[in-house]
């Protein structure tokens, strides 16, 4: 793979839409690939976000903020909090600030299964990045991550339902 000067769109112009297809595309096969680099353990990916959030968050989140981070219900939420609960990976308890909350948290086997399926995926990238791109190559996605994180962070539009 190398980079393509002749692709690189002047300021102010705007994103056609087969750049974008293409930067969606390559970022789904990609997350597909770090996806089959977790660990084996039999939590669902969708469980693993939840505990992931909860220890992003600084080890504890109420069940609505979780639900807002993963742009769900709350209702949705019940079973993977009650299998990981289940599991000893996290607690359900009372909000010191405001009795009425539950707060979620992590518990350590929870941060070191996280800890653990983070590790070896990015070890899988460093180790892949390393092997398959040239030194540019790198120093464009290092520069590139905190641009992605921007557009991560952007302010979601409303979908229109048909």
């Amino acid at each position: 793979m190398s980079i393509d000067s002749t692709a690189i769109t002047p300021a102010g112009a705007g994103v056609s839409p087969p750049h974008a297809t293409e930067l969606r595309e390559a970022m789904l096969a990609l997350t597909r690939r770090l996806r089959r680099q977790r660990p084996r353990h039999y939590l669902t990916p969708s469980q693993m976000q939840v505990l992931g959030d909860v220890e992003r968050s600084g080890g504890s989140s109420a069940p609505v903020d979780l639900a807002a981070m993963q742009g769900v219900r709350i209702q949705s939420l019940t079973s993977n909090l009650n299998a990981l609960e289940a599991e000893g990976f996290i607690t359900r308890s009372p909000d010191p600030g405001d009795r009425r909350r539950l707060l979620i948290r992590i518990t350590d086997s929870g941060t070191e299964l996280v800890a653990a399926d983070r590790e070896q995926r990015d070890s899988w990238l460093a180790e892949a990045m390393s092997e398959e791109l040239t030194q540019l190559e790198r120093d464009v996605l290092h520069l590139a991550a905190p641009i992605l994180w921007k557009l991560a962070r952007s302010p979601e539009p409303l979908v229109q339902q048909a």
